[in-house]
């Protein structure tokens, strides 16, 4: 967690000691005393003690021991740069884990000038004795505690602990948020489902579902009044039907590429487990909050060196290093070094950690390719055998002189036997068979009208593969969509075909487009033509735009599949329009 706070310095940290000695108390610790202050006669805390440089240690050290296993190390001092660069004040907690330690890095700096900088760091460090430890550690209640008290920041933006209802008066600020070059922590922002109170999806969805976020990320729920607001304004950056998006730092609103770059989790999968969508969903937050470079005051702050003398309970009163005696009492030193053994075998555990950890992530990689190679093999013999039957059957009609119907206004009965199965047939090569087989893509759904579909057979000449092509792409679309729901899709459905996984079907890049031009969009009555069916769950109104299309032959007829991705919401893809090319500026 990386926040900034308008309070002064001292005030920040006196409340940073305050909440972490109050929860020392409510778990059982001893409580820390006073922390140690430079020399009375330098009035300038950002003045170093000339001891602690003579040793080395920048500022003013010391240990602490709280209990069993329990040390607190605190430290203060100037910042790198020079006496006048700023200050730190700095609190590190290590405590007993199951199979390991836990380790609470809290950091206030403040560079002259400047606001004050609060860096809260958890992590859990383990024996590395076999037994693996959750990677996922929790948020701090500290963190908790501490932002409604700091008045925390990102930017000109609070940082708040719980999701916020907004309506559509706050939606611009909301963007202008989103927009902000100085933001670093994601903003997450929440959809409602059509016909479901507000209140209640806030309570018992939204607000279990950001549990992992206080510090990592700011959370909001749309009114269905500011999701319509919010959407027109954001074409390429839309969130609706119960869905949750993760807006990354640097939103361009008028990029339709940027919108692929901000994660959706989808209503379906919120729903089927809400605990582990929290986990996904404060995926790319801690990420972020990791790899980020830290603020030039944060990154100003010394390296935490703690000497030998600087040990002591927290019962005992605080003892300036300068009154050390060489004739120290044998049993302190004996603690001392045994507390640093200690911390040594914790260091050389955690780095015993992080290397099985790499070898587990390698041996997983090594699993997957293993299992796309297997499925890739699988697929090829499928394909194999379905080009054989095709073939077979093929065949079979030019001996017998029947032949497949190209005509009519409904779905053909009777071309193929009951008994067999559908997965095993080739592609069809009429749209009336294509219909009729619509059946075989569990997460499509037709909402159009079937009779433009069903013309392009009196108009797709002999060998122009129009309806094969279709099929291509709705198999594509399928696959996509079964990755898209699980949240694995990688980004939409263009990028799907553009970066293929293995072992899935191709369909051509060039073929799939992601939406219509602008003067489409803008005129009244091509606008209408794409407005499709779509079911009421979707859109209220039971009709949505649908810009995205796959290319399906060309010419001067030129046959459009439209349909609208809603893998985030409904967890399904509607196709509302198979046929000729609706009108544009070509075509007109």
């Amino acid at each position: 967690m990386t926040v900034t706070t308008a309070l002064p310095h001292a005030e920040a940290l006196a409340l940073a000691d305050e909440q972490l000695a109050a929860w020392l108390k409510q778990e059982g610790y001893e409580e820390p005393p006073s922390a140690l202050h430079p020399d009375p006669a330098r009035p300038d805390p950002a003045v170093p003690n000339p001891l602690a440089q003579a040793s080395g240690v920048p500022g003013h050290v010391e240990r602490l021991r709280l209990g069993e296993r329990v040390l607190l190390d605190r430290d203060h001092g100037p910042l790198r740069g020079g006496p006048g660069a700023g200050r730190y004040d700095r609190r590190r907690l290590r405590t007993p884990a199951p199979h390991g330690t836990r380790q609470l890095t809290l950091t206030v700096a403040t560079a002259a000038g400047g606001p004050t900088w609060v860096r809260l760091e958890a992590e859990t460090h383990s024996t590395g004795n076999g037994v693996r430890t959750p990677c996922r550690v929790p948020v701090p209640e500290l963190a908790r505690t501490l932002l409604p008290l700091l008045d925390a920041t990102d930017g000109p933006a609070d940082v708040h602990v719980a999701p916020r209802v907004i309506t559509a008066d706050a939606v611009d600020a909301l963007i202008d948020e989103l927009c902000d070059p100085e933001r670093r922590l994601p903003i997450v922002v929440a959809s409602v489902p059509v016909n479901l109170p507000v209140d209640d999806w806030a309570e018992d969805v939204v607000g279990p579902l950001c549990h992992q976020l206080p510090g990592l990320a700011t959370a909001y729920v749309l009114d269905p009044g500011a999701r319509t607001v919010f959407n027109v304004a954001l074409e390429f950056h839309t969130v609706y039907g119960g869905a949750v998006r993760t807006y990354l730092p640097e939103v361009d609103p008028a990029s339709r590429q940027d919108g692929a770059r901000h994660p959706v989790l989808a209503r379906g999968r919120i729903e089927e487990d809400l605990r582990r969508a929290a986990g996904l969903l404060a995926r790319e937050p801690r990420r972020l909050a990791a790899d980020q470079p830290l603020p030039p005051p944060l990154a100003a702050v010394p390296v935490l060196r703690v000497p030998q003398a600087r040990l002591r309970r927290a019962a005992e009163p605080a003892v300036d290093p300068a009154a050390s005696a060489p004739g120290a009492d044998q049993d302190a030193a004996r603690a001392e070094l045994a507390a640093l053994a200690h911390e040594e075998q914790q260091d050389r555990a955690e780095q015993q950690a992080r290397a099985d950890e790499l070898e587990q992530v390698r041996r997983t990689l090594r699993l997957e390719r293993r299992e796309r190679r297997e499925r890739g093999q699988v697929r090829e013999g499928r394909d194999g055998r379905d080009a054989r039957e095709g073939r077979i059957r093929s065949g079979a009609r030019a001996l017998t002189g029947r032949h497949c119907s190209t005509s009519g206004s409904g779905p053909a009965a009777g071309q193929y036997s009951a008994a067999q199965p559908s997965g095993r047939r080739g592609k069809p090569e009429t749209f009336t068979e294509l219909m009729a087989r619509l059946g075989e893509f569990p997460l499509l759904s037709f909402t159009g009208d079937q009779k433009s579909a069903f013309a392009l057979d009196d108009l797709q000449r002999s060998g122009a593969g129009w309806a094969r092509l279709a099929w291509d792409g709705l198999t594509a679309l399928q696959e996509y969509a079964e990755a898209a729901v699980r949240g694995a899709a990688g980004g939409d459905f263009k990028q799907w075909c553009e970066r293929t996984p293995e072992g899935c079907h191709r369909f051509p890049p060039r073929k799939a487009v992601r939406g219509e031009s602008r003067t489409v969009f803008s005129h009244t009555k091509w606008k209408r033509e794409r407005m499709l069916p779509v079911p009421e769950c979707v859109d209220a109104s039971r009709r949505a735009f649908m810009g995205a299309h796959l290319r399906i032959g060309g010419g001067r007829t030129a046959p459009r599949l439209h349909y609208l991705d809603d893998c985030s919401g409904s967890g399904r893809i509607y196709v509302g329009y198979i046929g000729l090319h609706l009108t544009n500026t070509r075509t007109n």
